[in-house]
């Protein structure tokens, strides 16, 4: 073999693994934006998740008060009959 073919063999591996190392680098990126995005969309959900369940339970203490109340005017009204 000529040196000329080395060369143009050498430079083939060279471009084909050059090619190979960017098309990894890229995907390993795009998996840790995928990531990074998956990451926050949890903590998002998980934040709203929180806060709705801080409303159910100031909801739940509000309706129970409001029975309490009633229950104690209706064990009023029985009391006079």
């Amino acid at each position: 073999m000529g040196p000329e073919i080395i060369a143009a063999v050498v430079g083939a591996v060279l471009a084909f693994g050059g090619a190979g190392l960017t098309g990894a680098t890229k995907r390993a990126t795009e998996g840790r934006e995928a990531v990074i995005r998956l990451t926050l969309a949890v903590e998002s959900v998980s934040a709203r998740l929180e806060q709705l369940h801080v409303d159910l339970k100031s909801d739940r203490a509000e309706t129970y008060s409001r029975l309490n109340a009633l229950e104690q005017r209706v064990t009023k009204i029985e009391a006079k009959q």
